[in-house]
């Protein structure tokens, strides 16, 4: 597919922005249309999944049919059946006659399922079956029927974690993601978080028939500098704002940070311009601020986890014995060392004895022996800790979750340490 091609998709459809990842997934879709595969379209929340399901609506062979999209997590579960797949007369209370469902009306056409990770499970085996035999019953009916519909999917979060939790149905997930599109955050799109604000503001601009909002130098760097967790729907919402409120059009750093919430998980993002590479640079830095915070969550659930396996006598006592210092009111230190202000005086790690010595006399040996004792105990507890996790991994076959579960860790904190210990 080339460019010419690309543009012109982008074009009909309202696409606006040039980075490497939102043209691939253009290209994927316009491939996968004229297919009868179901498509799932991945990305997080606000960053355009439905455009994408109408890109392979309309360049299919069903374009003339029709086209529903449905939000699985707004239906409620006691009604989403019924929804989907219709109802007779008498089904359950307020069935006051039949009623055909969105699966029988859009025959021959697209049915667009957002939010497929919000399904019910007894639905996901409906739904199951309507795309292995196109075959349903509406509720309270016994009577098959058939219907040709094609089906795209959407989700905002980890499918293949949900069946891990049972939460999703393993073999629907493989016959949803027959053909996988990835639809890229805000925050990886370069130069196209400006050039969607200056849609959106030229936009706001003709409906309250105000001039366009413009931003100097400062400000844009903001703009591309915000992680925009609320993606093209934030971007909008911001733009809609500035233009409505803002009496100055020329918009400087200090105003637009006003728009901006600012909290710890709107995170500086690094902007290295509109080329391939600022994607790159974006993973790193999230993955440095992920890391820390991790490093600091991690420390504190290992301390707890120490503190329980020796007060519920879990630990092997000659640990205990040869290191007393090191489990010594580890809760209730960590507590402090975390909220203290920098302003008290920090109590003195391990112990020093400051007893007097002569002039020209010091006690290096003392240091010394305290700092192999350190490097002793760091050791025991690493060597302390492996042996823990192998043990988990064996009695429960080999399985994270549950492994996690009997360690009192997170499991994505037991797949780090997995792989820091080299554990086979």
């Amino acid at each position: 597919m080339n460019n010419r091609e690309t543009l012109s998709i982008k074009q009909r459809f309202g696409i606006i922005g040039n980075s490497p990842q939102l043209n691939h997934a253009i290209e994927v879709a316009a491939q996968v249309a004229p297919t009868e595969m179901t498509v799932l379209i991945t990305g997080e929340s606000g960053s355009g999944k439905e455009s994408f399901s109408k890109i392979i609506h309309q360049l299919s062979a069903r374009k003339h049919g029709k086209f529903i999209a449905i939000n699985c997590g707004a239906i409620p579960e006691g009604t989403i059946d019924s929804e989907l797949f219709g109802h007779e007369k008498g089904a359950f209370t307020g069935a006051i006659d039949s009623r055909k469902g969105y699966f029988e009306v859009t025959n021959g056409g697209t049915i667009f399922l957002d939010e497929i990770g919000e399904m019910p499970l007894p639905t996901q085996a409906r739904l199951l079956r309507v795309l292995e035999n196109g075959e349903f019953i509406r509720v309270g009916s016994s009577k098959v029927l058939k219907t040709d519909v094609r089906v795209v999917a959407a989700t905002n979060v980890d499918l293949i974690g949900n069946v891990e939790k049972g939460k999703f149905r393993e073999d629907l997930f493989y016959r949803l993601s027959t053909v996988p599109i990835f639809v890229p955050p805000l925050r990886e799109r370069g130069n196209d978080i400006d050039l969607l604000f200056r849609k959106f503001a030229s936009d706001f601009a003709e409906q309250y028939r105000v001039e366009s909002i413009k931003l100097d130098d400062s400000a844009k760097q903001v703009l591309l500098r915000y992680r925009f967790p609320g993606n093209i729907r934030q971007l909008k919402n911001l733009a809609e704002q500035i233009s409505a409120l803002e009496m100055d059009r020329v918009i400087d750093a200090e105003t637009l940070m006003k728009y901006l919430p600012q909290n710890r998980t709107n995170l500086p993002a690094l902007y290295k311009g509109g080329d391939s590479s600022s994607s790159e640079g974006v993973n790193e830095r999230d993955l440095l601020y992920k890391v820390l915070f991790d490093m600091k969550k991690d420390m504190n659930e290992l301390k707890k986890l120490v503190l329980d396996m020796i007060q519920n006598e879990r630990i092997d006592s000659h640990v205990i014995e040869n290191h007393p210092n090191l489990f010594k009111n580890i809760d209730e230190n960590y507590d402090q060392e975390l909220t203290a202000p920098s302003s008290q005086p920090v109590e003195e790690p391990y112990y020093l004895e400051t007893k007097p010595v002569e002039p020209g006399t010091y006690e290096l040996e003392k240091v010394q022996d305290v700092t192999h004792e350190m490097e002793d105990e760091s050791l025991s507890i690493e060597k302390k800790e492996k042996e823990l996790i192998i043990k988990a991994l064996r009695k429960n076959n080999n399985k994270r979750k549950y492994a996690a579960k009997d360690l009192g860790i997170s499991e994505r904190t037991l797949y780090r340490k997995i792989k820091q210990y080299e554990i086979e």
